[in-house]
Order: structure tokens, then C-alpha cells, then sequence
């Protein structure tokens, strides 16, 4: 088990955040910064997300800690991810209550036809400009009102995406250990009661990298989730020790996982490599296409559908399902394309000469149940021993806010 775990951390820094620059492994501090008297009588917020962690793997992997933590308080059957199923994407939608298609994080990759600009997120300089996140990040939420907050590399923490940094954050690294970013979320607790920050987010990127490497019933999926469920039992151990009241902790994930077919992966329609034409956006889960001539877009849809085999289905995206949130209607940035072909579970596409992992994620979440997500919260604000039913990760947002009695701001996340 051991040795899995060391072979998994040595394969995690290729999931794309990692930089290839020097690392830079300093505490950013925003000066000037105090909580409200108000705020010093709030309650306390950890989120954590662990990267990855499919609905099922508490208890398929047998995760004490989080059980019996979770036990004491709220279990969801699941939590739904946002369209797509995606990183990115996800824990932007957790951390401002908006779906992808409204915050305009549509994808890891994409590019925005108004600013001529590639959004990636292995870039470093795209990750931290706040101008490519819509809305109001729960820690921007939290500054607004007085509330010191501090974040360990949750997505757009290191940019002043909604107008407010954090008061303390770290840019995004893979030199820290779980249990030494445990450390630095303690010690922040351990801060006079005026720099004490009430919201905390920690990621834990981990289980997403054995996921994909190895598979989701993988040895080193399993050892994973051991790492991460030991490092939960430390900082809450260690956070229980200072004594501190009304601390509350909410255990999330961003999506789940499921094993792909690799073996015969769906060809990409050859009319698309019209480049005259055509720009494409192949994320393997999901298809984006860019007609160039607008007036061609459904004569373009209905020659794709007429070739389209039983593997995969094609829409045009004023046409796709309402509760996904991702047509038309819901595109605040016009980034997504015309035309969505959408691979049924376990299939991808896959361009000739390309590669891709065992594991994999981004399917609808309400058709594959593998890309459900988790949802575990315990604390004095939680009931005892309560599992509730499936809800959308958009909910996550006025949770905490309610916890922290900040007052909300419209955004425009829909029902």
C-alpha cells in the first residue's frame, strides 16, 4: 500500500496544475486586513475539496475517518456536478453557487472568441486574471463584509476574480504534502481573533491523479483515499485541540471517475478537420464545435447527425437539455460553440496519434452515476447522524454563506 502511495504522488504533478516554472511556495498575505467585531463572533467554515473523490469511494474504500466524522453529521446519497464534469469548472461553480455556462469557466481548456484569448489552466498567468471568472468567489464574499478568509489552492484563489483576494492564499503548487498543507490551515487558526480567518478552503488534488492514472478501482485509487481520509483525521484532531468554537467542516468533491474504453475510441467526424470551416474543442467527454458561418449551423447539425453512430449524440446547443445548464440560454460568455457531440459512457473521442488515461471524467452526471461527487459535513451547525438526498453542487454557495451569516448578492445561478 505504501509503495502505491509513493508511485501515485510521484505521477500527480502531470494532472496540469503544476508549473514548469520555479515554484514558488510563499504565503501571499493581502495587508491591511481585520475581521469585523461582527465578524469575530461567526461561526468557522474548513471546506475542503478532494479532487476526484466519486460519491461511492468513502465507503467502497472503507474511509474511517470521513465515515465516522460524516456519521455525526450530514451525509448526501450524492452530489451533483455541473455540466461538464470537469475540475475547473466545478470548483468554481462550488465556490460561487453559479453553473459553468453563467461564471464562464466552460471548460479546462477553451478559448474566448471577443478577447481572441486561450484560457488554460496549466497556465499560470490565465489561472491567476481574475477577468476570465464570473462571479463572486465565497471568499471575495466573505472580505466584502469583513470576514477574513484564506484559501489553499482552491481554483482562482491566487486572482481577484469577484474584486477580492483572499486575505491569505498560496498560488498553486505540488510541493506540499497533505498533512503540511493540514499544518498551515491549523496554524492559520492559530492567528490573533482579528486576523483569524472564518472561511478556509483546502484542495487536495490526489485521488483525481490515481484516478486517472490507474483507474477508480485501482490499488492506487484505494491508497489515495486513505492518504487523504489519514490527513482529514489530523487536521480535525489538531483543529479540535485549540479549542476554538462553532468550527464547522464541509467534505466535498468536484466530480467522480469512471474507467473509459480506450480500446476503440469514437473517430472525430472528418469534415470538422476543415479548419476553413470549423474549430473544434475535444475535452474526449465532450465535443464543442465552432461553425465559423453561422448561417451553415444547421445544415452543418443535421449532416453530423445523419453520420453520427449509436455511440455518441449530437446536438445543436439551443437544443440541449434545460437542467444542464449549458445551451444558449445559460452561454453569458459565448464560448461553448454551436454544435455539442456528447459520448455515451464509457466511449471518448479521440484524434489519431493522441493518448489518454485509464480514468476519466466530464459525461453528464445525471446519466453516469460515476460522476457523481461527495458531499460529507459535520460541525455544531450540522445535525447528527442524517443523510439527505441528491442536490447540485450550485447549493454548496448559500450553505456556507447561511453558516457565516454573510448576506448574499444576486448572481445568476438558476433553480
Amino acid at each position: 500500500m505504501k509503495r502505491g502511495i509513493q508511485i501515485l504522488l510521484l505521477f500527480i504533478s502531470v494532472i496540469g496544475w503544476a508549473q514548469k516554472a520555479p515554484v514558488d511556495t510563499t504565503q501571499i498575505i493581502t495587508p491591511n486586513r481585520y475581521n469585523s467585531v461582527d465578524a469575530q463572533t461567526k461561526p468557522y467554515v474548513i471546506m475542503i475539496s478532494t479532487d476526484g473523490f466519486r460519491y461511492d469511494y468513502a465507503k467502497k474504500y472503507h474511509a474511517e475517518n470521513l465515515l465516522n466524522l460524516s456519521n455525526n453529521g450530514v451525509q448526501a446519497k450524492a452530489m451533483i456536478p455541473s455540466y461538464p464534469s470537469i475540475t475547473f469548472p466545478n470548483h468554481w461553480s462550488l465556490i460561487t453557487g453559479l453553473y459553468p455556462a453563467h461564471h464562464g469557466l466552460i471548460d479546462n481548456f477553451f478559448y474566448d472568441y471577443k478577447r481572441k484569448e486561450f484560457y488554460a489552466m496549466s497556465d499560470k498567468k490565465n489561472a491567476e486574471d481574475g477577468s476570465w471568472y464570473g462571479g463572486l468567489p465565497l471568499w471575495g464574499l466573505a472580505e466584502k463584509q469583513g470576514m477574513i478568509s484564506a484559501t489553499m489552492m482552491w481554483v482562482g484563489s491566487a486572482s481577484d476574480a469577484g474584486g477580492e483576494r483572499p486575505t491569505y492564499y498560496y498560488a498553486y503548487h505540488d510541493q506540499f504534502t497533505p498533512s503540511e498543507k493540514v499544518d498551515k490551515v491549523v496554524n492559520w487558526l492559530k492567528l490573533p481573533m482579528d486576523k483569524r480567518p472564518h472561511f478556509i478552503t483546502l484542495y487536495f488534488p490526489e485521488v483525481d491523479g490515481s484516478g486517472h492514472h490507474f483507474g477508480p478501482d485501482s490499488k492506487e485509487t484505494e491508497g489515495a483515499v486513505h492518504l487523504i481520509d489519514k490527513a482529514i483525521g489530523e487536521l480535525v484532531q489538531k483543529v479540535n485541540n485549540l479549542g476554538l468554537k462553532n468550527v464547522n467542516f464541509i467534505f466535498v468533491s468536484d466530480h467522480g471517475m469512471i474507467k473509459v474504453d480506450r480500446g476503440t475510441p469514437l473517430e472525430i467526424p472528418k469534415m470538422l478537420f476543415d479548419k476553413s470551416r470549423f474549430d473544434f474543442y475535444n475535452s474526449q467527454t465532450l465535443l464543442r464545435v465552432v461553425v465559423k458561418n453561422p448561417e451553415e449551423t444547421k445544415t452543418v447539425y443535421n449532416e453530423l447527425k445523419a453520420g453520427k453512430t449509436d455511440d455518441y449524440d449530437v446536438y445543436l446547443d439551443k437544443r440541449l437539455p434545460k437542467y444542464l445548464h449549458f445551451g444558449t440560454r445559460d452561454d453569458q460568455y459565448h464560448r461553448i460553440g454551436q454544435i455539442l457531440l456528447i459520448p455515451k459512457a464509457p466511449k471518448i473521442f479521440l484524434e489519431k496519434g493522441k493518448t489518454t488515461s485509464v480514468g476519466k471524467h466530464g459525461y453528464n452526471p445525471r446519466l453516469v452515476p460515476e460522476m457523481k461527487a461527495t458531499f460529507l459535513a459535520w460541525g455544531p451547525q450540522f445535525k447528527s447522524n442524517v443523510v439527505i438526498d441528491e442536490f447540485a453542487n450550485v447549493h454548496v454557495y448559500p450553505l456556507v454563506a447561511e453558516i457565516l451569516g454573510l448576506k448574499m448578492i444576486s448572481q445568476l445561478t438558476e433553480n
